[in-house]
């Protein structure tokens, strides 16, 4: 078995079992061929009718013999041709009828067990593409342990997803029975990131009209794309064009920063788990201390504290850099910032803590 990328073992391929009975089955006939051609030779007879007699044996056309067989040493050798070349012939023909029957076997099998396990997720997300971005996309999510499932069009292409990740479909993404078959009825959000614009429009389309309550994220190569992704439906759009425009322009500009960034992150990005911090998503609900306090008497700036960096309230408006005297209401969702330890778990119940900020003690 060879090595996958992440150190674990990689099953053989279905067929494998049968192609090596078809190799093996094709080397015994082209051996007994040869022996039958020279055991005639060694009786004395031609090229031609030797290799012509070792045909019409094995294959038993049903032709009268090219010279007559009238000594025990040629009627030996060809009862020897027809026995071996027989069941060479036919182990050949069997393994390929059992790769045929196992390869459409597997992918029977292997749809239906697919489409059962969809058949129980919910809320997962459907990448719409595996090729370079959906291909780092999948191994983020997988990471994450986030459940998702992967769409691409390209045979070998979802081949090699499913070495990796078992919910991979084959089919055209844009297709209604293709998305119903991923559960986009049932799905939380869907990133469409095919190569193609127009293909990203049509998938974005054909979602929002199956699941009006989905979150839709496109990719788009085209500024100019973005608003029509928008005007379908689609809630984020991603332009990988602008991204990596960027981010050579903080190369050119501030060059030592992104130097350090470097050195931080083994993709060169800013990796907050490098630095001690993370950013949490906290929806306030009826036991939260929070409700209905103003963001002036939570937030702790400085050391050891948090940042409230964004609310995003039950109407679905989103208010970055908050004001202190913003009152907040059950519902909404806040975007923190801070060190792992520090965050304080405001969307459920928990004990009273006290913080310490400049000589000043508060309780969340």
């Amino acid at each position: 078995m060879s090595a996958k990328p992440d150190g674990r073992a990689e099953p053989p391929a279905p067929s494998a079992g049968s192609m090596r009975k078809m190799v093996a089955g094709i080397t015994i006939l082209v051996a007994v061929c040869v022996t039958g051609v020279l055991g005639y030779l060694a009786a004395g007879w031609s090229v031609k009718d030797s290799t012509y007699m070792v045909v019409i044996t094995i294959f038993g056309v049903g032709y009268g013999e090219v010279r007559p067989v009238d000594t025990w040493s040629v009627r030996a050798l060809t009862g020897f041709v027809i026995v071996a070349g027989y069941g060479a012939v036919i182990y050949t023909v069997g393994g390929f009828i059992q790769m045929v029957i196992d390869g459409q076997l597997n992918q029977a099998f292997g749809a239906r067990k697919i489409r059962k396990e969809i058949g129980k997720m919910e809320g997962h997300t459907i990448i719409c593409g595996h090729g370079r971005m959906g291909s780092s996309l999948a191994a983020e999510l997988h990471a994450a342990g986030h459940t998702f499932v992967a769409i691409d069009a390209d045979p070998h292409t979802v081949e090699r997803a499913r070495t990796r990740y078992a919910n991979v479909i084959e089919g055209d993404a844009s297709d209604e029975e293709v998305l119903a078959l991923a559960g986009v009825d049932r799905a939380g959000v869907l990133a469409t990131v095919l190569s193609e614009d127009a293909s990203n429009v049509f998938v974005t389309l054909t979602a929002r009209a199956m699941n009006p309550n989905l979150t839709i994220i496109a990719r788009g190569e085209n500024r100019h794309t973005e608003t029509k992704l928008r005007t379908c439906g689609a809630d984020k759009v991603v332009l990988p064009t602008d991204i990596g425009a960027t981010r050579i322009s903080q190369l050119i500009v501030r060059p030592t920063a992104e130097e350090m960034l470097d050195s931080i992150g083994s993709t060169g990005d800013l990796d907050l788990v490098q630095l001690g911090l993370e950013f949490d998503e906290i929806e306030l609900h009826a036991s939260s201390p929070l409700a209905n306090r103003v963001i002036g008497d939570l937030e702790v700036r400085g050391a050891y504290g948090y940042l409230i960096v964004a609310v995003r309230g039950v109407d679905g408006t989103t208010v970055m850099h908050p004001p202190p005297d913003l009152r907040l209401a059950i519902g909404d969702r806040l975007i923190v910032l801070g060190y792992e330890d520090d965050l304080p778990q405001l969307g459920s119940k928990t004990p009273t803590r006290t913080i310490t900020y400049r000589g000043v003690t508060s309780e969340v």
